[in-house]
């Protein structure tokens, strides 16, 4: 009895398993797929179109950080040249 168990979900997996593969590959599957892929390219352009617009600005804020430093010390190094001149 428990061996004819054991063949029985055999014998359902393989049918369930050639169904499966009858159904994932139709022409409606297959148009599934197009668009899911296509929709997901989609999603990438976007992904990589906002990727480069992030880094440009950080790029951007990187620059003016910097430029913002060096007119800090620039100035840092007029106050003590003013300050050893009066002295």
């Amino acid at each position: 009895m428990k061996s004819y168990g054991k063949w029985c979900l055999f014998l359902g997996g393989v049918l369930f398993g050639t169904a499966g593969i009858k159904i994932l590959s139709s022409k409606d599957a297959k148009k599934a797929y197009t668009h899911t892929t296509a929709a997901v390219l989609r999603a990438k352009e976007c992904v990589l179109d906002t990727t480069n617009k992030i880094q440009e600005n950080c790029n951007d804020i990187l620059e003016e950080a910097k430029e913002i430093n060096c007119d800090r010390k620039a100035k840092e190094e007029e106050e003590i040249t003013e300050q050893t001149v009066t002295e």
